[in-house]
């Protein structure tokens, strides 16, 4: 049997109240935190020439937005942590399948994150 292609997760700082270096100071924790999370094979801020409204690009490098690519096995686990970690954050998560299906929520509080995640739950057994 051959193992799940991992999910790519992005998740996006969008609180209109910070500005660049906030972002990006709360990029870089966030990073760090999930460099020894288990099931996280990747996670690297985000590259766009073009970036998002909202978002100024330093080099190709876009502040405020952090992507990991993460095995499903420990998705569970990871949106628990990112509920309390992120809990009363105004952010948008974007959930990428291997086969292209694409999921974009929006959450700034801890119930709306937990929302969020039982969709996100929902969209991947989806097959």
């Amino acid at each position: 049997m051959t193992e799940p292609s991992n999910l790519q997760l992005i998740i996006d700082f969008n609180d209109f109240d910070l500005d660049d270096d906030e972002k990006d100071e709360q990029v870089r924790n966030l990073r760090q935190e999930l460099e020894g999370f288990e099931g996280i094979e990747t996670v690297k801020p985000v590259s766009d020439l073009n970036p998002p409204i909202g978002h100024k690009a330093i080099g190709s490098i876009i502040t405020g937005i952090l992507m990991a690519e993460v095995n499903p096995a420990n998705l569970a686990k990871l949106f628990a942590f990112l509920s309390d970690r992120l809990g009363n954050k105004p952010i948008k998560l974007k959930l990428k399948t291997p086969d292209g299906r694409e999921l974009e929520v929006e959450a700034s509080s801890k119930e709306e994150i937990e929302y969020a995640i039982a969709q996100a739950e929902k969209f991947i057994k989806q097959q």
